[in-house]
């Protein structure tokens, strides 16, 4: 492994099941750095929305109860941890529930603003690998490295249906095809910092690589920025 002499902050964007979260983890662990997977966040308090029963519309009354919500993301040996006020929901925020009410919280304005603090706070030391929708183009336009990924819906959503056999969770592979298109529309089209790719980012079709070898060419992307 490459020592570094500085850290840098890398930003990985994409939309639902283009292999984020998975490619993030394994740069982060080359590089030792530390993973933030923001999905986590936004499907937390997506969670603790639908256990209040709260409308995914009332932007005032969600803002609130993310006021007064403490999550937190932890490295453990098994992957990364989310605590919601303490406890662990880790399997619980990707519930199928949870999947398909995300987004219609994510797009509120007030809801992204008070995450993106979060998550810049988190990021201000550098050393960070961050996954997401609007990373490279809000959360951390200065990133040193920009990768946006992409992938045919079919593709992703056969990654999402052996995921969810994975973890014995029920579902239809159309269903889940009818999803990730509505999950696209909503993230593009939202006011607030929609899915788009920065200007500066790279583009990488992930659709006929697997999981290794999109993190490869990341991570040469990375050895040539720490080069500099």
């Amino acid at each position: 492994m490459l020592v570094n002499r500085h850290t840098i902050k890398i930003a990985i964007d994409g939309p639902a099941a283009a292999g984020k979260s998975t490619v993030a983890k394994l740069v982060a662990q080359e590089l030792s750095y530390i993973y933030i997977d923001t999905g986590a966040m936004y499907r937390a308090i997506t969670l603790k929305a639908l256990a209040h029963s709260i409308p995914l519309d009332n932007e005032a009354q969600l803002t609130q109860l993310l006021e007064q919500t403490v999550i937190k993301l932890k490295q453990a040996k098994e992957g990364q941890q989310v605590f919601l006020d303490g406890e662990d929901v880790t399997l619980q925020i990707r519930s199928q529930q949870v999947t398909n009410h995300v987004s219609y919280i994510a797009k509120l304005p007030k809801i992204r603003q008070e995450m993106v603090n979060r998550q810049q706070s988190f990021a201000k030391q550098g050393g960070v690998v961050m996954d997401g929708r609007d990373i490279g183009t809000y959360v951390l336009p200065n990133a040193e490295v920009k990768i946006f990924l992409v992938a045919s819906v079919d593709e992703r959503a056969k990654r999402r249906f052996k995921e969810n056999r994975r973890k014995g969770i029920p579902s239809d592979l159309e269903e889940i095809k009818n999803e990730i298109r509505k999950r696209d529309q909503i993230d593009s089209s939202r006011k607030v910092s929609p899915l788009v790719k920065a200007e500066d980012a790279i583009e990488i079709d992930t659709t006929n690589q697997s999981i290794k070898q999109v993190a490869e060419l990341i991570l040469e992307e990375a050895y040539h920025v720490l080069k500099r």
